[in-house]
């Protein structure tokens, strides 16, 4: 486990960056074609990529781009930020929904990307959690303990302003960097007295394990917005063809808050989970998809900054420098 007293600099982020991206994806990047195709999308998305599994599993995306000679490709990564670097390199063109820290982190590496869509605000589907017969009561007790957390996911951020809200740093806990399958193992072992987590993972934990939520985005004033990202190559060059999937990322979000039993019995084959658990997970989450507005590109800022001051980013950002997609609203 990875301690948090490790000093963030741009040449350890990008070697990181491209190491996990390599590794993410199995292959490795470079057995990808690093190059934009006119006739091809290629879909890079992670297990809690709703709306894209959803649209993967319908194949509706392939029957949409038919008409205008564009075929599909999906690839499948562990996590957020080799799926972004993934997108960077030109190995990828489209990256699924990610939480606000992550492309943040991408930039710093180097990364130049183009903001397509957000998913709207969904605060409570992200939380600190501890075992249900723990003595931490409070953010405040987890002062000395260790969290387990996703390096640059959007519960690092959660946990970021947790602990400012209850008069701690980033310091004043010992943070343990897991992903998703390590951070459930190390919290049903005991090995970490906290977990910080997003959903369906969240769900899962609270259903099968009896986690007990400590605190939540809502309660932080952390919104919990999700990026759609793309190639900048490819939203300059296919424009139609993102605005295709984001026409057809709305209208899934929209079927699935109208009908969340079948929308989850749907869905969970697709993720390897029980239909209750999706269900839960499912309606803590907006699904609302819209344009990146000036709201959301302020908070990005924010929380950029807030990263910066705590140098768990090696140098101050500027959100706007990256394009922000204008398709149709």
């Amino acid at each position: 486990m990875k301690s948090n007293k490790e000093t963030a600099t741009p040449s350890l982020l990008r070697r990181r960056f491209l190491a996990a991206a390599s590794l993410s994806l199995g292959l490795g990047l470079t057995s990808l074609p690093v190059f934009a195709a006119d006739d091809l999308l290629r879909i890079g998305y992670q297990k809690s990529s709703s709306l894209l599994i959803i649209l993967k599993g319908q194949g509706t995306l392939e029957k949409v781009l038919a008409p205008l000679g564009v075929k599909v490709q999906w690839h499948e990564f562990s996590s957020g930020l080799p799926l972004l670097e993934g997108v960077n390199v030109g190995s990828i063109d489209l990256s699924a929904d990610v939480a606000e820290p992550v492309p943040l982190f991408a930039q710093a590496a180097g990364a130049r990307l183009t903001y397509l869509a957000q998913e709207l605000p969904s605060p409570t589907a992200q939380a600190i959690v501890v075992a249900k017969d723990s003595p931490i009561r409070n953010v405040g007790d987890l002062k000395g303990k260790k969290i387990g957390l996703a390096k640059a996911a959007g519960v690092h951020y959660l946990t970021l302003q947790a602990l400012d809200k209850a008069g701690l740093q980033f310091k004043d806990v010992d943070v343990a960097y897991l992903q998703p399958a390590d951070g459930r193992a190390a919290f049903e072992k005991g090995a970490i007295d906290a977990w910080a987590i997003w959903d369906p993972f969240l769900a899962t934990v609270q259903n099968k394990s009896n986690a007990r939520v400590l605190t939540d985005g809502s309660k932080v004033d952390v919104s919990y917005r999700r990026f759609y990202l793309a190639s900048t190559p490819y939203a300059r060059n296919r424009p139609d063809v993102l605005q295709k999937v984001v026409d057809e990322l709305r209208k899934t979000g929209e079927w699935i808050k109208k009908n969340p039993k079948e929308a989850a019995e749907f869905h969970a084959p697709l993720i390897g989970l029980d239909a209750a658990t999706v269900e839960l997970a499912n309606s803590r989450r907006s699904y609302g998809v819209a344009l990146v507005d000036e709201k959301a590109i302020a908070e990005q800022q924010k929380i950029a900054d807030a990263f910066t001051e705590e140098k768990l980013l090696p140098k101050k950002i500027d959100v706007r420098e990256n394009d922000i997609w204008k398709g149709r609203k």
